[in-house]
């Protein structure tokens, strides 16, 4: 993506960064106890997806402000991410040598977020 013309919401760093956080959420989850199939495996890959779905969606609509609206989405579901992510590392269900580097990549993600609303609201 050489060209920085943004011509889809595929072209949107923040977006690939989402995805990419997700798929390091799968891989992450993949390993887990099959008891937690249910549970914290499915509260992590949810969260994850949601992020990049909500920026995907938002850009979609119609209007700057529903865009905005989901993006902000994307952000709950950010933190939620983060939230199940340090569980899983406070009950030992991944180490701190596996989270601490997606909880790194989380942040990267919320600051390209907070970036894009910010030039949004600013228009």
């Amino acid at each position: 993506m050489t060209d920085s013309k943004i011509q889809s919401y595929r072209d949107l760093r923040v977006w690939q960064e989402a995805v990419n956080l997700a798929e390091i959420c799968y891989r992450l989850t993949r390993n887990f106890p099959k008891d937690e199939l249910y549970g914290m495996v499915a509260q992590i890959r949810r969260a994850s997806v949601s992020i990049s779905a909500n920026i995907a969606e938002g850009y979609g609509r119609r209007t700057r402000g529903e865009y905005i609206q989901f993006l902000y989405m994307g952000q709950g579901s950010l933190k939620e991410l983060e939230t199940h992510l340090i569980i899983c590392q406070r009950v030992q269900l991944a180490s701190p040598e596996n989270i601490t580097p997606i909880l790194t990549q989380c942040e990267s993600v919320g600051k390209l977020l907070s970036a894009l609303i910010r030039s949004l609201e600013s228009k």
